[in-house]
Order: C-alpha cells, then sequence, then structure tokens
C-alpha cells in the first residue's frame, strides 16, 4: 500500500494522508518528514496526525474533517507553531481498497508573510503597493496575477518594460513574463535559454544581498561588453533588477526597464518588496501545473492517462478525420512473474517510449496495465497507412513485445467508442497470431 503514494516522495510541497476515521498517519513524503524531524515512514505507526504536526494530545478543534468531500479541495491558510511556518493548506478525501483518507497538500508561503512586513518598512509606499497587490489578487490564476503586478508596476514606476526571468533546467535564464509601454518591442521571445555567463556578474551581486541598479548603461561598457550589448540592443539606457528568492536559493530575477533615474531608489524598494508576492505566484503555479501534471499523466511512463484521454477526445474537431492506434505489451504478465516487476515497468516504459516516437505529434496514452493508445485527429488516410506500415516494419525490426491494432475514419463524428473498438479488435486479432506463431502459451 505504500507504494500508493511514492510519487509524492520528491514533492517540494508538504504532503501528508492520515485515515479520516482514526486519525492515524499512514503517509507522508520526504519534505515533511525531515521538517518534522522524523527520519523515516516507519516513525508513523499509531500516531495520530494532531500528535505529529501539532503536538497536540487531542484533536484539534479546528478539524475540518467533516467538510471534506472527494474530488473537491477545501482550501485553508494557517501559522504552525510547531514548524514556525505559515501554510496555504488544501485538503480532500481520496478512496483506497474502499477505505477513505484525507489527503493534504501545502505550501510554505511564510515568504509571503515576510512580504507583508516588508510593508510595513516602507510606509511612504504601502498605499501603492497594496493596490497593485490588490489588483493582482482579483486574478483567477498565478500566471495573470503575475501580469497583472507587472503591468501595474511598469506604469505606476514610468518604466517602458517590466519581465520576470526564471532559471531552467539547463541553469540557463527563460524570459518568462514580461508587460511593455505602448510602443515598446516585446524582448521575451528572443530571451529565451539565455547562457549564464551573461547574467553571472548579476548573480553574484545577488548572492552578496545586491540588487542591479544601472542609472547609465554606458557605464558598463567597459566593464562588461557583452552585458552591454545584450542591453543596448533592447534599447535599454537605465535599469533595476531584484533577485527572487525561494527557501534561500536565487530561482531568477525580475526588473523594470528605463525607469526615471530621480526615482531609481523608490523603484528598487518597489521591487524589493513586490518580489514576495511574484516568488508566492510563482511557486502556487508549479504547485498548479503539479497537480495537473499527476491528473493528466501517467506516473510510470509520463504520457497521458485514462483523463488526458477523455479531454483529447472532447478537444477532437469531431467533423476531420480520426486515426487510433490500439496496442497491448505482449508477455508483460512472464516478464512480472519470471524477471521481476522493475523488469516489468521497464519493458511498460520501453513499449510507452516507443509509441510516444512515433506519434508525440498527436495524442498518446497508457489506459490500462498493458495497453496503449495513440489518438491522430485530423491525420490524413495516406499520412496514417503510411505511419502504419513504418511502425508495423519497426516492431519486426527491433521486436518490440507490441501487439497493434489500427482503425481510420474519415469523421470522428460517429461513437468514437466504436472506432476505439474496431482498432481494439484488430489487435486481439494481432494478438493472438503472435502467440499462434510463437506456440507460447498466452498466460504463461
Amino acid at each position: 500500500m505504500k507504494k500508493v503514494w511514492n510519487f509524492f516522495n520528491t514533492l517540494n510541497e508538504f504532503v501528508y494522508i492520515c485515515d479520516l476515521e482514526t486519525d492515524e498517519l499512514i503517509y507522508m513524503n520526504d519534505k515533511t518528514l525531515k521538517t518534522y524531524g522524523l527520519n523515516s515512514r516507519e516513525e508513523l505507526q499509531g500516531k495520530k496526525c494532531y500528535e505529529i504536526l501539532h503536538n497536540n494530545s487531542t484533536r484539534c478543534k479546528n478539524c475540518i474533517n467533516n467538510k471534506l468531500t472527494k474530488g473537491k479541495f477545501v482550501e485553508n491558510k494557517e501559522y504552525n507553531p510547531r514548524v514556525k511556518k505559515y501554510l496555504l493548506t488544501k485538503d480532500t478525501i481520496v478512496e483506497y481498497n474502499d477505505k477513505l483518507y484525507r489527503l493534504n497538500i501545502s505550501i510554505d508561503v511564510s515568504e509571503q508573510e515576510e512580504y507583508n512586513k516588508a510593508i510595513r518598512k516602507y510606509e511612504n509606499i504601502e498605499a501603492t503597493v497594496n493596490e497593485a497587490i490588490r489588483t493582482a489578487m482579483q486574478a483567477h490564476n498565478p500566471d495573470d496575477a503575475i501580469n497583472i503586478i507587472l503591468e501595474y508596476l511598469g506604469k505606476t514606476l514610468d518604466g517602458e518594460r517590466t519581465y520576470v526571468f526564471e532559471k531552467n533546467e539547463f541553469n540557463h535564464d527563460d524570459n518568462t513574463y514580461e508587460w511593455v509601454a505602448k510602443g515598446v518591442i516585446p524582448s521575451k521571445d528572443m530571451l529565451q535559454n539565455v547562457p549564464p555567463e551573461v547574467c553571472e556578474n548579476w548573480y553574484n551581486s545577488f548572492e552578496k544581498g545586491n540588487p542591479i541598479v544601472i542609472e547609465d548603461i554606458e557605464s558598463i561598457k567597459e566593464i562588461n561588453y557583452q552585458q552591454y550589448e545584450t542591453l543596448k540592443i533592447q534599447n535599454i539606457r537605465s535599469i533595476v533588477v531584484v533577485p527572487l528568492i525561494h527557501e534561500g536559493k536565487i530561482i531568477g530575477f525580475y526588473g523594470v526597464d528605463n525607469p526615471p533615474v530621480n526615482d531609481i531608489k523608490y523603484v528598487e524598494n518597489m521591487l524589493k518588496i513586490t518580489g514576495y508576492f511574484i516568488v508566492s505566484q510563482i511557486q502556487t503555479r508549479n504547485l498548479i501545473r503539479e497537480l495537473h501534471d499527476m491528473s493528466y499523466r501517467d506516473q510510470l511512463t509520463k504520457i497521458g492517462n485514462r483523463h488526458a484521454m477523455r479531454k483529447y477526445i472532447k478537444n477532437m474537431n469531431k467533423s476531420r478525420s480520426i486515426g487510433v492506434v490500439y496496442c497491448d505489451i505482449t508477455r508483460l504478465k512472464w516478464v512480472n512473474d519470471n524477471e521481476g516487476h522493475a523488469a516489468g515497468d521497464a519493458l511498460i516504459k520501453r513499449c510507452s517510449s516507443f509509441l510516444n516516437d512515433f506519434y508525440k505529434d498527436y495524442g498518446v496514452f497508457r489506459i490500462g496495465g498493458d495497453e496503449l493508445l495513440a489518438l491522430c485527429s485530423c491525420i490524413s488516410k495516406g499520412e496514417f497507412e503510411s505511419r502504419e506500415k513504418q511502425f508495423r516494419d519497426t516492431i519486426a525490426e527491433q521486436k518490440v513485445p507490441l501487439a497493434v491494432g489500427f482503425s481510420w475514419k474519415e469523421s470522428s463524428c460517429e461513437d468514437v467508442g466504436e472506432i476505439l473498438h474496431e482498432a481494439e479488435m484488430a489487435m486481439y486479432k494481432d494478438k493472438a497470431e503472435f502467440y499462434r506463431k510463437s506456440g507460447i502459451e498466452r498466460r504463461k
């Protein structure tokens, strides 16, 4: 049963699961264990959630178990004195083996609370910042909130461009958000995957706790010509940039181009304060993406799951053609029984990757333990048949253990289930033929 929750292990948010009836903790992810001073999940055995999380001897007075329902998250904000953190909590009910459990996912929003404290240090700009945040908080999602705050800052600070850069997986910088004043040419698209050496001296300053404040970029021409050229080509004359910091780590930066030189200190203070809000929105955005990924992606193979398949079908143009590739991984049970489930998982991943290589420009899904599916909306018959031949030939050449069925229809207006069934029946014929030719008994 422990393996059911393993995909939460490496999440950067706090996750715990407890028995809805007894309040006994049955799971904590790695981050939560470490934060609460536990060395292993075995230490949770027989422990109540309120004992570990709040150091209480009885159930919390504000327990929300009776407010929870399956399929819906209840959101709340609380301060946990045990770990001295402000947490944004999301709770729901999950069912496993006919038993109900409470799932809690919490985000550390202490940085946002630090932002609230910082506002009080700068009373002269409190009203401006509050109005900016109030406006941004009316947005429906974190992306919109960040874009709104950038627009508000740009206009309030009389800048020509405001933006956010984030470190990507290659340790390069991506311009992820941008606002530009009327008449200013956007630069976001050309500022992707910026090599680290371009902003290396900025990050060195950030590590020392210093923002980047350049009143006249001509002053850096002799010091860092590459950076000077990067700024000059964007028509930047003055610039203020501050780091974005999460859990003590610099995750990027954001700033304003060409603010009035006389207001540079005011601009710097504004950016420092609102940086806490932007970081909190980035972290909320990342969690939403992770939850979406968990909902629509098969955790083993990383291709779509049944939910993703239904969404793909719902969004198809029903008046256009559809091609279906229905696959079954042959001998998976034999591999599991004789080589172990790790080998079986490796086989599933290999076959999923193989199918995805051929049809990744369409929809590829794992819809069962050994069943894989590709849906090709708006594909011509000629293109579909060409891929089918290449797919079959490669299966034979590389000895990929897949039984396959194909189906193509000029229109998907008819019942999609019938089209899938046709491909499935073709797959079963191919599967039966495989076992007939190989001489292998199917259940062995």
